[in-house]
C-alpha cells in the first residue's frame, strides 16, 4: 500500500468512526483506529484531523457528548437540510437569537460566520441549540432578520 493509499484508508476509517457518533474523546478515536490496524496514529494527528474536517462535539441520541462531522457546508438552498435545523429567529433590537434542533447550533453558526458584514452578521456564539448573533449594525437589524429568514425559514410550512 502506498503512502497515499494509507492516508486515504485512514481518512475513510476516521470519517466512518465519527459517523457512529459514539467517541467522546480523541483518545477513544486513537484506540479505535489502532484497533483497525493504524498503528502510527497519535492523539495529535487525530486532533489535526478533527480540526481539518470541521468535527464538532455534540450530543448523540443517548445525550452523550461525542465527536461528529458536520454536514457539508455551503449556502442553503430550498432543498437544503440546513433549513430543517433552524426552528426560530427572534431579536430584541440589539441581538438576534436563532433556535435550532439539538446539536445543530454550531453547524449553523459556522455557516453564519462565513457571511460578510455586508450580510449583517458581525459574529456568532453558539451553544447546543441556540445561537446569539451580533448584528453588524443594529440600525439595520430588520434587514439582517429578513436575510436570515430568507436563508433558513423561506418555504417552511
Amino acid at each position: 500500500m502506498t503512502g497515499s493509499q494509507k492516508q486515504e484508508a485512514l481518512l475513510h476509517a476516521f470519517k466512518e468512526l465519527l459517523k457512529q457518533e459514539q467517541f467522546g474523546s480523541q483518545g477513544e478515536i486513537v484506540e479505535a483506529l489502532k484497533a483497525q490496524g493504524f498503528d502510527n496514529i497519535s492523539q495529535s494527528k487525530v486532533s489535526r484531523m478533527l480540526s481539518k474536517y470541521g468535527a464538532v462535539r455534540t450530543r448523540n441520541a443517548r445525550q452523550e457528548m461525542v465527536y461528529c462531522l458536520p454536514a457539508e457546508l455551503g449556502m442553503p438552498t430550498a432543498k437544503s437540510p440546513l433549513k430543517q435545523l433552524v426552528l426560530d429567529i427572534e431579536h430584541n433590537d440589539v441581538m438576534i437569537i436563532i433556535r435550532t434542533s439539538p446539536g445543530a447550533a454550531q453547524l449553523i453558526a459556522r455557516l453564519l460566520d462565513s457571511l460578510s458584514k455586508a450580510d449583517g452578521v458581525l459574529g456568532t456564539i453558539a451553544g447546543d441549540d441556540t445561537i446569539f448573533i451580533a448584528p453588524a449594525d443594529i440600525n439595520n437589524i430588520q434587514q439582517t432578520i429578513i436575510n436570515l429568514e430568507a436563508l433558513f425559514l423561506k418555504n417552511i410550512g
